[in-house]
């Protein structure tokens, strides 16, 4: 059960930085992205059949289609997430190289709902704001927490942002799974969670 006085720190914290990230320019969108990206392949260690679940960019989020692009190129195997319900976890559906994508709500592509379901190795996460603890502010729609509870195993959760999306301390319950490491155009930081 959520803590009332956490959810309503944790909403006056989403305005604030859904106003921040609005802000950013979109003449410096483009170069972050490609930064991210650098950053991304620098910072995270793949092995050649590591599953990379990304995302398909919805309005003013950092735009992951460059990790996308790279990651395809190099044959890694990628999945997209797909909402179904408001209270179900998303469908992780592996991009087969020359797949279509199709639309998938909120503005999202992703593969048909024929694709195969997986178990991500790595998840990029969107998000509205991070902190220096690598808690992650999410939309509070709770998606990618009921996700990562139902998966077999614990994938390294790798969250891209522009820096101006640090906040100074984001509460985190229980349910909130920490990032293991935050990639925006400035670098990338990695996360020890033993003391958090």
């Amino acid at each position: 059960m959520a803590d009332p006085k956490i959810e309503e720190a944790k909403a006056a914290l989403r305005l604030k930085a859904r106003s921040t990230r609005a802000a950013i320019a979109n003449s410096s969108r483009v170069a972050a992205a490609k930064a991210v990206a650098g950053h991304f392949f620098d910072a995270v260690p793949l092995a050649p059949r590591d599953i990379v679940a990304g995302y398909w960019r919805i309005k003013d989020e950092m735009d992951c289609q460059p990790i996308l692009i790279r990651l395809m190129d190099s044959f890694q195997p990628v999945c997209l997430p797909v909402v179904l319900g408001d209270e179900e976890p998303l469908e992780l559906r592996l991009w087969e190289q020359g797949a279509a994508l199709y639309e998938a709500g909120f503005g999202t592509l992703a593969p048909s709902e024929l694709s195969p379901q997986v178990e991500p190795d790595v998840i990029i996460m969107p998000l509205l704001g991070f902190d220096k603890r690598g808690t992650r502010l999410g939309y509070g729609g709770g998606y990618y927490d009921r996700t990562l509870v139902r998966l077999g195993k614990k994938p390294r959760l790798v969250g891209i942002a522009f820096a101006a999306q640090e906040l100074d301390a984001i509460p985190r319950e229980p349910h909130d799974v920490p990032l293991d490491v935050i990639v925006t155009e400035q670098g990338a930081r990695s996360f020890e969670h033993a003391s958090a």
